[in-house]
């Protein structure tokens, strides 16, 4: 092999190097930037996720009481079925946010 040609390949793998490490440097820079914002919205959609759910129960069952009384308090059983709702959409999200946080993870470590 010449040595103009292993210059070149010196060369290459160097600016190859330099490229890894940058573009590593850059993804770091940014997952910890996403993952403060990702965090707050996080907990936004699972506050979110559990007070529509509840908050419409409650007023669809005063409606409901106003309109069809019961025996029984449709405002309180639907107050509890959009809170179970919500918990449940709420558990699902963050079962999903986990899932993907733990895949990203191993992608980064492999």
């Amino acid at each position: 092999m010449s040595k103009n040609a292993e210059d070149k390949k010196r060369k290459k793998g160097f600016l190859y190097e330099v490229d890894s490490r940058e573009r590593q440097m850059l993804h770091a820079q940014d997952e910890e930037k996403r993952s403060e914002w990702r965090g707050f919205g996080t907990f936004g959609m699972v506050g979110w996720s559990v007070a529509v759910p509840t908050v419409f129960g409650a007023v669809l069952g005063v409606w409901l009481d106003r309109k069809y009384a019961q025996t029984f308090s449709w405002t309180l059983t639907l107050l509890m079925a959009g809170l179970f709702v919500g918990c449940a959409i709420a558990w699902q999200w963050i079962d999903k946010e986990n899932k993907s946080m733990h895949e990203h993870k191993k992608k980064k470590d492999e």
